[in-house]
Formats: structure tokens, C-alpha cells, sequence
């Protein structure tokens, strides 16, 4: 039995990665609905604890300029967290999202709810987590992703895996790449360029 050759297996390797691209960007062009973990997704997962014991957040801007470009390409936008913090409610007002679900105990659960209240079928739903407890979503959602540093199992259960850290542009990343595979990005970034 012969071993592949090095230039086989590089080619076998770049062959995989087009068709996982291009299966991504099929499943990408069907979303009309979006959702999105907090920490670890939005956010860097850290938590700081203010002197009064509040927990803060940082949010980068350029997630957040790719979530109102999302949203103004007509795909709605939520966001899916097991913790509560006033933090995501005003960074979520200030963007825009209608629809935050915090606290939830149950991801799967709440996916499902909200996407049924929408009327948006889980193969038109995407999903970015960084977790474990995120992996139902994950699966049965139509559009997976996560962050460079998601938890491994996780990593193997994405359709689309960023390059951008978490809370960095990795959100940015998913939205573009959303909007790139429904056509919408050209025009988008046309306006800034007029």
C-alpha cells in the first residue's frame, strides 16, 4: 500500500474546504433569521466584575456595525444568552435587536420558540455559539458558525467556522459572509464608497 503523496494531500485538503464553503454559502443564503450567543460570541467571555459587583461587558464596534448592516439587509436578528445582564439589553437597543432572549436555561427551546413566533422554518435560522451547552442550537438550526476559539466540539458541528476572534469581528465576519451569500453586501458597502 502506497502512501498519498504531499501535493495529493494538499489538493484533497483544498478540494474539501471548496465544497464546505460552497455548502456554507448555500445554507448562509437561505437565513432570515440570525442568532447569536453573548459571551464568547459578542464578547471576548470574559467577565468583569464592577467594585459593586456588577458584571460588564465590552462589545466591539465592528460586530456591531455588521449586525445593523444584517439588519437592514432585511434578515432579522436575536440574541440567544443563558446568563441576564443590562449591559446586552442596552447594546442590544442601541443595535436594534428586537428580539433578546437572556436567561434562558434551554437554547433549544428558546430557538424554537422564537423562530416559531416568526414563522421562520430551522433550515432558514442561523446560529453563532461558542459552547457546549450551544451545541442543540447548532444542530438543528440551518446555518451554524462560531468564533476561531469555540470549544472543540463545537468547531466540529459548524458549517462555518470564523477566523476573527470572538467579541473582535468575529460577528462581523458571519454577518458579511451572510450577506455576501444573499447578495446583499455589495450594496451595502457601495453606500460608503459613493
Amino acid at each position: 500500500m502506497q502512501a498519498e503523496s504531499p501535493d495529493a494531500l494538499a489538493r484533497a485538503k483544498r478540494v474539501a474546504l471548496k465544497r464546505a464553503k460552497r455548502i456554507a454559502l448555500e445554507r448562509a443564503k437561505r437565513v432570515r433569521l440570525m442568532l447569536f450567543d453573548v459571551d464568547g460570541v459578542l464578547t471576548d467571555g470574559r467577565l468583569w466584575y464592577g467594585p459593586s459587583g456588577d458584571a460588564l461587558k465590552a462589545f466591539s464596534v465592528l460586530d456591531g456595525h455588521g449586525i445593523k448592516q444584517l439588519l437592514q439587509s432585511g434578515v432579522a436578528v436575536a440574541l440567544l444568552s443563558g446568563r441576564r445582564s443590562p449591559a446586552v439589553t442596552l447594546r442590544a437597543a442601541e443595535l436594534g435587536i428586537a428580539h433578546v432572549l437572556q436567561g434562558t436555561d434551554d437554547k433549544l427551546a428558546a430557538f424554537e420558540s422564537l423562530a416559531g413566533r416568526l414563522g421562520v422554518a430551522a433550515a432558514e435560522a442561523g446560529f453563532m455559539g461558542d459552547e457546549v451547552i450551544d451545541l442543540p442550537v447548532l444542530r438543528r438550526c440551518g446555518f451554524a458558525c462560531a468564533p476561531a476559539a469555540a470549544h472543540e466540539l463545537v468547531r466540529g458541528h459548524v458549517h462555518y467556522l470564523a477566523r476573527a476572534p470572538a467579541g473582535a469581528g468575529a460577528v462581523r465576519e458571519v454577518c458579511e459572509f451572510l450577506m455576501r451569500a444573499q447578495g446583499t453586501l455589495e450594496a451595502a458597502l457601495a453606500r460608503y464608497l459613493a
